[in-house]
């Protein structure tokens, strides 16, 4: 795959608005109450910062990288957890904040696998929504952009973890 021919699929501004849109649904959902937000690593990082930065409520940041091994850019569909959160969410509400939704296999095993811990609430926000490789069913509560299909790079989204760095987000061309 060659990352260098690619075009904008959103924009900076599209992103900011965006984010902007997707913090004030979930402040409005948290008043008056505190959220654990758990970042999924490494894609969300930067979507993550951005929407702290957006939030109107108080929270507590953790993050959780997990791993689903397979040969190159297929998932096995096994899960494991590479790094565990080391916030007691027991009683909390919690949003697990995710780059993409592809298989759906990583963030429903994640759900589960949180739920276990006894939070108040969970929930999930995506920045992205890739619905056509979908493998098992699989909703987020809030979700930035949604798309079919294509391979895409650029805000903490990653190639063999380069273009992470780009400020848009790029659709890679065949």
């Amino acid at each position: 795959m060659d990352v260098q021919k690619k075009k904008v699929l959103y924009s900076r501004e599209e992103i900011r608005d965006k984010v902007s849109k997707l913090a004030e649904a979930i402040s409005e959902d948290y008043r008056d109450r505190d959220v654990v937000l758990i970042g999924v690593l490494k894609g969300a990082f930067i979507f993550m910062a951005d929407l702290i930065r957006c939030l109107k409520v108080p929270c507590v940041v953790d993050f959780i990288r997990v791993a689903s091994y397979g040969s190159g850019s297929v998932s096995s569909g096994q899960v494991v957890i590479r790094k565990d959160i080391e916030t007691d969410i027991e009683g909390r509400d919690v949003l697990i904040v995710e780059d993409i939704i592809d298989t759906g296999i990583t963030l429903h095993f994640l759900v589960e696998t949180l739920k276990e811990r006894k939070p108040r609430s969970l929930k999930v926000c995506a920045f992205l929504d890739k619905r056509a490789r979908r493998k098992v069913k699989f909703e987020a509560d809030y979700v930035g952009f949604t798309m079919e299909d294509g391979f895409v790079v650029g805000y903490g989204l990653d190639f063999n973890e380069m273009s992470r760095f780009h400020p848009e987000v790029y659709v890679v061309e065949e």
